[in-house]
Protein backbone atom coordinates (compact mmCIF):
# COMPACT_ATOMS: atom_id res chain seq x y z
CA UNK A 1 0.00 0.00 0.00
CA UNK A 2 1.36 3.69 -0.97
CA UNK A 3 2.40 6.14 1.78
CA UNK A 4 -0.64 8.91 1.95
CA UNK A 5 0.87 11.96 0.56
CA UNK A 6 -0.66 15.68 1.03
CA UNK A 7 -1.10 17.58 -1.35
CA UNK A 8 -2.22 21.48 -1.32
CA UNK A 9 -4.29 23.07 -4.25
CA UNK A 10 -4.84 26.86 -4.41
CA UNK A 11 -7.64 28.34 -5.94
CA UNK A 12 -6.91 31.10 -7.71
CA UNK A 13 -9.22 33.46 -10.46
CA UNK A 14 -12.03 32.07 -8.83
CA UNK A 15 -13.81 32.75 -5.69
CA UNK A 16 -14.29 29.14 -4.30
CA UNK A 17 -17.66 29.91 -2.63
CA UNK A 18 -18.69 29.38 -6.34
CA UNK A 19 -17.09 26.30 -6.81
CA UNK A 20 -17.91 24.67 -3.42
CA UNK A 21 -21.73 25.75 -3.99
CA UNK A 22 -24.25 26.66 -1.79
CA UNK A 23 -23.94 25.32 1.48
CA UNK A 24 -20.73 23.79 -0.03
CA UNK A 25 -23.09 21.41 -2.29
CA UNK A 26 -20.77 20.81 -4.80
CA UNK A 27 -17.40 20.50 -1.86
CA UNK A 28 -19.95 17.66 -0.38
CA UNK A 29 -20.84 16.22 -3.75
CA UNK A 30 -16.88 16.19 -4.64
CA UNK A 31 -16.08 14.61 -1.42
CA UNK A 32 -18.51 11.64 -1.80
CA UNK A 33 -16.85 11.51 -5.26
CA UNK A 34 -13.44 10.18 -4.16
CA UNK A 35 -14.04 8.21 -0.59
CA UNK A 36 -10.62 7.34 -1.12
CA UNK A 37 -8.73 10.75 -0.25
CA UNK A 38 -9.21 12.94 2.87
CA UNK A 39 -10.20 16.67 1.43
CA UNK A 40 -10.24 19.65 3.92
CA UNK A 41 -11.43 22.94 2.36
CA UNK A 42 -9.82 26.27 3.84
CA UNK A 43 -10.61 29.62 2.11
CA UNK A 44 -8.79 29.11 -1.54
CA UNK A 45 -7.12 26.27 -0.34
CA UNK A 46 -7.78 22.76 -0.56
CA UNK A 47 -5.84 20.45 1.08
CA UNK A 48 -5.84 16.66 -0.21
CA UNK A 49 -4.69 13.37 1.40
CA UNK A 50 -4.16 10.52 -0.13
CA UNK A 51 -1.86 8.37 -2.20
CA UNK A 52 0.42 10.02 -4.66
CA UNK A 53 -1.19 8.79 -7.72
CA UNK A 54 -4.82 10.00 -6.36
CA UNK A 55 -3.57 13.00 -5.27
CA UNK A 56 -2.54 13.96 -8.68
CA UNK A 57 -5.36 12.35 -10.38
CA UNK A 58 -7.76 14.49 -8.02
CA UNK A 59 -5.53 17.66 -8.69
CA UNK A 60 -6.01 17.21 -12.48
CA UNK A 61 -9.86 16.49 -12.57
CA UNK A 62 -9.84 19.70 -10.25
CA UNK A 63 -8.28 21.75 -12.38
CA UNK A 64 -10.91 20.46 -15.16
CA UNK A 65 -13.80 21.58 -13.00
CA UNK A 66 -12.49 25.49 -12.55
CA UNK A 67 -11.24 25.37 -16.37
CA UNK A 68 -14.85 24.40 -16.98
CA UNK A 69 -16.24 27.26 -14.32
CA UNK A 70 -13.99 29.92 -16.08
CA UNK A 71 -15.12 29.29 -19.70
CA UNK A 72 -18.84 29.04 -18.94
CA UNK A 73 -18.99 31.29 -15.46
CA UNK A 74 -21.35 28.25 -13.93
CA UNK A 75 -21.26 24.50 -12.06
CA UNK A 76 -24.12 22.01 -11.92
CA UNK A 77 -24.02 18.41 -10.54
CA UNK A 78 -23.97 16.96 -13.58
CA UNK A 79 -20.79 18.78 -14.57
CA UNK A 80 -19.06 17.94 -11.06
CA UNK A 81 -20.35 13.98 -11.49
CA UNK A 82 -18.40 14.18 -15.17
CA UNK A 83 -15.39 15.72 -13.73
CA UNK A 84 -14.33 13.13 -11.07
CA UNK A 85 -15.61 10.16 -13.61
CA UNK A 86 -12.94 11.26 -15.64
CA UNK A 87 -15.62 12.61 -18.50
CA UNK A 88 -14.33 15.26 -20.74
CA UNK A 89 -16.62 18.01 -20.39
CA UNK A 90 -14.55 20.75 -21.47
CA UNK A 91 -16.75 20.89 -25.03
CA UNK A 92 -18.95 23.65 -26.71
CA UNK A 93 -22.41 23.20 -24.43
CA UNK A 94 -25.70 22.96 -26.59
CA UNK A 95 -26.87 26.12 -27.61
CA UNK A 96 -29.97 27.19 -25.80
CA UNK A 97 -30.96 30.71 -27.72
CA UNK A 98 -33.29 31.31 -24.72
CA UNK A 99 -30.17 31.09 -22.11
CA UNK A 100 -29.50 34.61 -22.04
CA UNK A 101 -26.69 34.24 -18.84
CA UNK A 102 -25.21 31.42 -16.27
CA UNK A 103 -25.93 32.86 -13.14
CA UNK A 104 -24.66 31.51 -10.07
CA UNK A 105 -24.73 28.33 -8.19
CA UNK A 106 -25.52 26.87 -12.07
CA UNK A 107 -28.96 29.20 -12.25
CA UNK A 108 -29.73 29.00 -16.16
CA UNK A 109 -31.29 32.93 -16.57
CA UNK A 110 -33.57 32.70 -19.64
CA UNK A 111 -36.22 34.85 -21.73
CA UNK A 112 -39.09 32.32 -20.25
CA UNK A 113 -42.06 34.24 -21.61
CA UNK A 114 -43.09 35.48 -24.99
CA UNK A 115 -42.64 39.28 -24.29
CA UNK A 116 -39.27 38.54 -22.32
CA UNK A 117 -38.66 36.75 -26.06
CA UNK A 118 -39.65 39.78 -27.71
CA UNK A 119 -37.59 42.02 -25.56
CA UNK A 120 -34.90 40.05 -26.32
CA UNK A 121 -34.90 39.65 -29.98
CA UNK A 122 -35.99 43.58 -30.12
CA UNK A 123 -32.45 44.62 -28.33
CA UNK A 124 -30.58 42.85 -31.37
CA UNK A 125 -32.35 45.53 -33.71
CA UNK A 126 -32.56 48.67 -31.29
CA UNK A 127 -30.22 50.63 -29.13
CA UNK A 128 -33.07 52.00 -26.86
CA UNK A 129 -36.05 50.00 -25.47
CA UNK A 130 -38.63 50.44 -23.75
CA UNK A 131 -40.54 47.39 -21.33
CA UNK A 132 -43.59 48.46 -19.58
CA UNK A 133 -46.13 45.99 -17.86
CA UNK A 134 -46.97 44.74 -14.44
CA UNK A 135 -45.22 43.65 -11.06
CA UNK A 136 -43.37 40.10 -11.54
CA UNK A 137 -43.67 39.92 -15.42
CA UNK A 138 -39.49 40.03 -15.45
CA UNK A 139 -39.27 43.27 -17.30
CA UNK A 140 -36.03 44.52 -15.14
CA UNK A 141 -34.60 41.20 -14.26
CA UNK A 142 -34.49 40.34 -18.47
CA UNK A 143 -33.06 43.79 -18.92
CA UNK A 144 -30.34 43.06 -16.12
CA UNK A 145 -29.22 39.55 -17.83
CA UNK A 146 -29.09 41.64 -21.08
CA UNK A 147 -26.68 43.71 -19.56
CA UNK A 148 -24.62 41.08 -17.55
CA UNK A 149 -24.59 38.93 -21.00
CA UNK A 150 -23.44 42.43 -23.10
CA UNK A 151 -20.71 43.18 -20.41
CA UNK A 152 -19.53 39.24 -20.22
CA UNK A 153 -19.21 39.46 -23.75
CA UNK A 154 -17.28 42.64 -23.97
CA UNK A 155 -20.33 44.56 -25.72
CA UNK A 156 -19.79 47.33 -23.14
CA UNK A 157 -17.48 48.14 -20.82
CA UNK A 158 -19.98 49.30 -18.17
CA UNK A 159 -23.39 48.70 -16.81
CA UNK A 160 -25.45 51.26 -15.10
CA UNK A 161 -28.37 51.00 -13.39
CA UNK A 162 -30.23 54.01 -12.18
CA UNK A 163 -34.11 54.46 -11.09
CA UNK A 164 -35.60 57.26 -9.40
CA UNK A 165 -35.83 57.27 -5.37
CA UNK A 166 -38.98 57.74 -3.68
CA UNK A 167 -40.20 59.82 -6.14
CA UNK A 168 -39.78 61.95 -9.12
CA UNK A 169 -38.32 65.12 -6.82
CA UNK A 170 -35.80 62.52 -5.20
CA UNK A 171 -36.55 64.37 -1.62
CA UNK A 172 -33.93 61.94 0.32
CA UNK A 173 -33.08 64.33 3.35
CA UNK A 174 -35.62 63.02 5.78
CA UNK A 175 -34.08 59.50 5.94
CA UNK A 176 -31.96 58.84 8.53
CA UNK A 177 -28.22 58.00 7.42
CA UNK A 178 -25.51 58.77 4.77
CA UNK A 179 -26.46 59.21 1.02
CA UNK A 180 -25.45 55.95 0.14
CA UNK A 181 -27.76 54.50 3.19
CA UNK A 182 -30.64 56.67 2.16
CA UNK A 183 -30.35 55.31 -1.37
CA UNK A 184 -29.76 51.61 -0.81
CA UNK A 185 -33.53 50.56 -0.01
CA UNK A 186 -34.46 51.80 -3.06
CA UNK A 187 -31.95 50.32 -5.31
CA UNK A 188 -31.87 46.99 -3.67
CA UNK A 189 -33.57 45.02 -6.87
CA UNK A 190 -31.06 45.94 -8.57
CA UNK A 191 -28.70 44.36 -5.93
CA UNK A 192 -30.74 41.73 -5.98
CA UNK A 193 -31.01 40.48 -9.52
CA UNK A 194 -26.98 41.30 -9.69
CA UNK A 195 -26.46 39.24 -7.01
CA UNK A 196 -28.06 36.01 -8.98
CA UNK A 197 -25.84 36.39 -12.23
CA UNK A 198 -22.05 37.70 -10.93
CA UNK A 199 -20.33 36.10 -8.58
CA UNK A 200 -20.66 38.01 -5.35
CA UNK A 201 -16.71 38.71 -5.08
CA UNK A 202 -16.67 39.86 -8.45
CA UNK A 203 -19.68 41.73 -8.17
CA UNK A 204 -18.14 43.82 -5.57
CA UNK A 205 -14.97 44.48 -7.17
CA UNK A 206 -17.16 45.39 -10.34
CA UNK A 207 -19.11 48.12 -8.18
CA UNK A 208 -15.45 49.35 -6.63
CA UNK A 209 -13.54 49.70 -10.17
CA UNK A 210 -16.90 51.26 -11.36
CA UNK A 211 -17.55 48.49 -14.33
CA UNK A 212 -21.16 48.52 -12.04
CA UNK A 213 -22.83 51.58 -11.27
CA UNK A 214 -25.82 51.67 -9.53
CA UNK A 215 -27.19 55.07 -8.54
CA UNK A 216 -30.19 57.47 -8.35
CA UNK A 217 -31.68 59.36 -11.55
CA UNK A 218 -30.47 63.05 -10.36
CA UNK A 219 -26.75 61.64 -10.96
CA UNK A 220 -27.63 60.63 -14.13
CA UNK A 221 -27.38 65.04 -15.09
CA UNK A 222 -24.84 66.16 -17.04
CA UNK A 223 -23.07 62.91 -18.37
CA UNK A 224 -22.39 61.46 -21.81
CA UNK A 225 -22.81 57.41 -21.35
CA UNK A 226 -20.20 55.81 -23.79
CA UNK A 227 -19.46 52.62 -23.83
CA UNK A 228 -22.38 51.67 -21.54
CA UNK A 229 -25.66 49.32 -20.84
CA UNK A 230 -28.25 51.63 -19.01
CA UNK A 231 -30.91 50.93 -17.70
CA UNK A 232 -33.74 53.05 -16.28
CA UNK A 233 -35.95 51.10 -13.29
CA UNK A 234 -39.16 52.80 -11.98
CA UNK A 235 -39.79 55.27 -15.02
CA UNK A 236 -43.35 55.40 -14.09
CA UNK A 237 -42.33 58.03 -11.59
CA UNK A 238 -40.30 60.12 -13.42
CA UNK A 239 -41.66 63.08 -14.99
CA UNK A 240 -41.40 64.03 -18.66
CA UNK A 241 -38.19 66.47 -18.39
CA UNK A 242 -36.43 63.62 -15.95
CA UNK A 243 -37.03 60.89 -18.50
CA UNK A 244 -35.82 63.43 -21.62
CA UNK A 245 -32.50 64.08 -19.22
CA UNK A 246 -32.45 60.29 -19.34
CA UNK A 247 -32.40 59.70 -22.78
CA UNK A 248 -30.01 62.70 -23.69
CA UNK A 249 -27.45 60.77 -21.70
CA UNK A 250 -27.40 58.21 -24.25
CA UNK A 251 -23.79 58.85 -25.63
CA UNK A 252 -21.60 56.44 -28.34
CA UNK A 253 -21.64 52.67 -28.44
CA UNK A 254 -24.44 52.65 -25.85
CA UNK A 255 -27.79 51.31 -24.80
CA UNK A 256 -30.25 51.96 -22.93
CA UNK A 257 -33.34 50.06 -21.77
CA UNK A 258 -36.45 51.68 -19.60
CA UNK A 259 -38.80 50.02 -17.84
CA UNK A 260 -41.24 50.73 -15.76
CA UNK A 261 -45.24 50.03 -14.53
CA UNK A 262 -47.71 52.74 -15.29
CA UNK A 263 -50.35 51.26 -12.12
CA UNK A 264 -47.71 51.88 -9.50
CA UNK A 265 -47.53 55.26 -10.34
CA UNK A 266 -46.20 57.02 -6.63
CA UNK A 267 -46.10 60.57 -7.84
CA UNK A 268 -48.49 63.07 -5.99
CA UNK A 269 -50.13 63.78 -9.13
CA UNK A 270 -50.14 60.74 -11.49
CA UNK A 271 -50.51 62.43 -14.63
CA UNK A 272 -47.33 64.23 -13.93
CA UNK A 273 -45.53 60.48 -15.31
CA UNK A 274 -43.49 60.93 -18.17
CA UNK A 275 -43.18 57.43 -19.18
CA UNK A 276 -46.38 57.17 -21.19
CA UNK A 277 -46.27 60.52 -22.68
CA UNK A 278 -42.83 59.56 -23.26
CA UNK A 279 -43.45 56.72 -25.57
CA UNK A 280 -46.06 57.98 -27.59
CA UNK A 281 -43.89 60.82 -28.53
CA UNK A 282 -40.78 58.72 -29.81
CA UNK A 283 -43.16 55.50 -30.96
CA UNK A 284 -42.32 55.93 -34.28
CA UNK A 285 -38.76 56.79 -33.83
CA UNK A 286 -36.71 54.49 -35.51
CA UNK A 287 -34.18 52.71 -33.99
CA UNK A 288 -36.37 52.44 -30.82
CA UNK A 289 -38.57 48.78 -29.59
CA UNK A 290 -41.36 48.84 -27.80
CA UNK A 291 -42.57 45.96 -25.56
CA UNK A 292 -45.80 45.96 -23.69
CA UNK A 293 -45.89 43.33 -20.49
CA UNK A 294 -49.27 42.28 -19.27
CA UNK A 295 -49.89 39.61 -16.23
CA UNK A 296 -49.64 36.42 -18.72
CA UNK A 297 -45.89 37.66 -17.85
CA UNK A 298 -46.02 37.59 -14.82
CA UNK A 299 -43.43 34.50 -13.44
CA UNK A 300 -44.01 35.23 -9.54
CA UNK A 301 -45.67 32.87 -7.61
CA UNK A 302 -49.10 32.21 -8.88
CA UNK A 303 -51.33 34.55 -6.92
CA UNK A 304 -48.99 37.71 -8.54
CA UNK A 305 -51.26 36.91 -11.52
CA UNK A 306 -54.66 36.67 -9.84
CA UNK A 307 -53.85 39.71 -7.71
CA UNK A 308 -52.90 41.98 -10.72
CA UNK A 309 -56.06 40.77 -12.64
CA UNK A 310 -58.22 41.33 -9.51
CA UNK A 311 -56.81 45.07 -9.19
CA UNK A 312 -56.93 45.87 -13.10
CA UNK A 313 -61.10 44.70 -12.67
CA UNK A 314 -61.60 47.55 -9.91
CA UNK A 315 -59.86 50.13 -11.74
CA UNK A 316 -62.28 49.28 -14.44
CA UNK A 317 -65.27 50.85 -14.41
CA UNK A 318 -67.40 48.85 -16.59
CA UNK A 319 -66.53 45.70 -14.59
CA UNK A 320 -67.67 47.57 -11.14
CA UNK A 321 -71.03 46.27 -9.70
CA UNK A 322 -72.45 50.00 -9.32
CA UNK A 323 -71.58 50.52 -13.09
CA UNK A 324 -74.95 51.50 -15.26
CA UNK A 325 -75.14 50.33 -18.47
Amino acid sequence: MSEAVAKEIVVEGVDPRELYGSQNIYLDQIKSLNPQLKIVARGSSLKVLGSTAETARFAKRFDGLVAYYLKYGHLSSQVVEQCFSGVAVDTQEPIDKDVLVYGNNGNIIRARTPNQQRLVKLYDKNDLLFAVGPAGSGKTYTAIALAVRALKERQVRRIILTRPAVEAGEKLGFLPGDMKEKLDPYLQPLYDALNDMIPPAKLTKFIEEGTVQIAPLAYMRGRTLDNAFVILDEAQNTTLSQIKMFLTRMGRNARFIVTGDVTQIDLPKKSDSGLVRAMSILREVSGIGMVEFDRRDIVRHELVKQIVAAFDRASDPSTSPNHNE
